[in-house]
């Protein structure tokens, strides 16, 4: 069973600590929900577990499937299973979806997917999603609304099937009808492939779409408090004032929205497409 483990994890951005020491186990097939207000550390604790360069490790671990992750680079980390679905997907100029795709899957395999395969799966994957049926010959993410980026980031899920998989707020900036389908789309992968999540979210509708058995709170650096469902669901009741009192912390003053994959997004995809051509 493949077991992503973290221990006394602290991340710093530009000298300034924000992670300041995270424990976290995800088995396989789990579906765990990160909560917490905004600026206190969900999408850095993603970004490091991918490898973004700008965040930086000063001590703690991260092992997947008994590997060191730390010692990966990303492209590696993307092979062994981890996958991360972006908050802010990126726009490529000049790199086509349908490139993108087939040079990732290719990567994974020993003997690359047949242009046949590839159309079909890609196809359906669109059609499940309700896109564009163009989508494929367009170049990544360019032109694309904030809900179809969101929408792609599923469809290369789809065609990847990670083992783990972190969603960065993958539900911000979709309709109610296209919630519906991301959450169906994630489930029906997730019973398909026995897949791990880490869903970042502020939205009690979506969890229940998804149904994560476990619940975290990351306020200021540090998981307070864990529990099950009833733990996301008494957030949306209550909020976070109670989490303050009860456990005497303080949320982290928000200096600006930090988007936390801007450098990985760009290097990750060009170096993955630029390799497959060589």
């Amino acid at each position: 069973m493949k077991t992503l483990e973290i221990k006394n994890l602290h991340v710093s951005v530009e000298d300034k600590e924000i992670l300041k020491g995270i424990d976290l186990v995800v088995n396989e097939g789990e579906v765990h929900a990160l909560m917490g207000p905004n600026g206190n550390g969900k999408s850095t604790l993603l970004a490091a577990i991918m490898g973004n360069p700008k965040y930086t490790i000063t001590e703690g671990s991260i092992l997947y499937d008994g590997q060191n992750v730390l010692e990966m680079p990303v492209n590696e980390r993307s092979k062994a299973g981890l996958f991360l679905a972006m908050q802010y997907p990126q726009e490529i100029a000049g790199v086509t979806n349908s490139d993108f795709l087939r040079a990732a899957m290719n990567v994974r395999r020993e003997k690359p997917v047949s242009l046949f395969t590839f159309i079909k799966e890609i196809e359906k994957s669109i059609n499940e999603l309700q896109m564009d049926e163009n989508l494929a010959h367009r170049f990544l993410n360019e032109g694309f609304s904030g809900g179809e980026k969101k929408r792609n980031e599923i469809v290369q899920m789809k065609l990847l099937k990670p083992s783990m998989a972190m969603l960065d707020e993958i539900d911000s900036g979709l309709d109610v009808d296209a919630i519906q389908l991301v959450a169906q789309a994630l489930t029906d992968l997730k019973n398909e492939t026995n897949m791990a999540m880490i869903v970042v979210s502020h939205y009690d509708r979506f969890l229940e779409l998804i149904q994560p058995s476990f619940t975290h709170v990351l306020v200021n650096g540090r998981i307070i408090v864990e529990g099950g469902p009833e733990l996301f669901k008494k957030i949306d009741d209550e909020g976070y004032d109670w989490i303050y009192k009860e456990y005497d912390v303080e949320p982290a003053a928000q200096d600006g929205k930090r988007r936390a994959l801007n450098t990985l997004g760009t290097c990750a995809v060009r170096e993955t497409v630029n390799g497959s051509k060589k």
